[in-house]
């Protein structure tokens, strides 16, 4: 069950992954950090923002964006600036990605990369349009 998260973890998360999060999914991870999302082909599990304010917290966000985005950027075709936010639990992953206008600044659209021939496709306009 996904609990509410405060902005300055994810405000921490921005500070090391060097980047800006959509507004729209801040607001949504804010309210349910984590959780449950659908896709046309698959169910997703959200990576939540890792949350120190205590130890149930912390075992609940052991799995944060962070750490699920380090390891994702260790296969082969992950895109290099690619973070990842959620998991079908079989490799494939949801991402957000970079503006090409500004490469700290997170791109509202979800992409969905297939782990077993590395591509990467939209699959939304934005978190809301997967809940």
């Amino acid at each position: 069950m996904p609990f509410p998260v405060d902005i300055k973890f994810i405000a921490e998360t921005e500070q090391e992954l060097r980047v800006e999060f959509p507004e729209n999914f801040k607001q949504k991870m804010m309210i349910e950090n984590g959780g449950e999302v659908s896709t046309e082909e698959d169910d997703w599990q959200l990576y939540p923002f890792f949350d120190k304010s205590d130890n149930k917290r912390i075992s609940r966000t052991c799995n944060h964006i962070i750490l699920e985005t380090k390891n994702a950027r260790g296969w082969q075709n992950f895109p290099k600036d690619g973070i990842a936010i959620a998991s079908n639990g079989c490799g494939d992953q949801l991402v957000l990605i970079p503006s090409e206008n500004n490469p700290n600044k997170l791109k509202d659209e979800i992409y969905l990369w297939l782990h077993e021939i590395g591509e990467l496709t939209q699959v939304a306009n934005s978190i809301s349009d997967l809940q």
